[in-house]
């Protein structure tokens, strides 16, 4: 149904982040700056500490790094190796902004195979820092909504098939029909007070022992 005109529309989920309680956000961040103490440096240390961000340096750059980092700006040069950075210890990895003053595909392979999703253009300005950090912030908080969306999708599809592949079980080894086999095993989730993908799971999981 068509919302009438004086109907309050809702906002978008991209909307709502830009808000004031995103810019807070944003003043809680721990962020590591992977660059040299230069100009361009302490341009983007100052600025990131002017927005209230909690600001850890390194140079060279590190793989492993602390523990709980939200953001990390990646200085790209083209004359040095770029490591790939050790995410083993997080949750979820944090966003990545690389900081570059060429374009050639030396610097475009490094920043892909660093996963960045923000670009800074040296040499730095303090106009463009908190910009980079609001698109870049956004962005990884959509990103990870989609992966969270698509997981639980995927999850809920392989509960489906694995119930599919039971109830076929159960027609062939007991004679009955679809929505018969479907009964017995929620019947038996219902007693035991677990989900039906589990009972589906242990059908599955017997006929193979029984089969081999």
């Amino acid at each position: 149904m068509t919302p009438s005109v004086n109907s309050p529309q809702r906002p978008s989920a991209r909307g709502r982040r830009l808000t004031p309680e995103f810019l807070t956000q944003l003043r809680n961040l721990r962020i590591v700056v992977l660059h040299p103490r230069d100009a361009d440096g302490e341009v983007l240390i100052q600025q990131l500490q002017r927005i209230g961000c909690q600001v850890q340096t390194f140079w060279p750059p590190v793989q492993d790094l602390p523990d709980n980092v939200d953001v990390v700006y990646y200085a790209i040069q083209s004359h040095e190796t770029h490591a790939l950075l050790n995410f083993s210890n997080f949750e979820q990895p944090p966003a990545v902004i690389a900081i570059v003053g060429y374009e050639n595909p030396t610097i475009f392979e490094a920043m892909l195979r660093l996963g960045a999703t923000g670009v800074l253009t040296a040499p730095l300005r303090s106009t463009g820092v908190l910009s980079s950090l609001v698109l870049t912030v956004g962005l990884t908080q959509e990103v990870r909504g989609y992966r969270k969306r698509v997981q639980r999708l995927e999850q809920k599809l392989q509960g489906i098939n694995q119930i599919n592949d039971a109830k076929a079980i159960l027609m062939r080894t007991r004679g009955v029909t679809d929505a018969e086999a479907y009964k017995i095993i929620r019947e038996q989730a219902m007693s035991k007070r677990v989900a039906t993908e589990e009972i589906a799971r242990a059908i599955i999981h017997a006929n193979a022992i029984l089969s081999g």
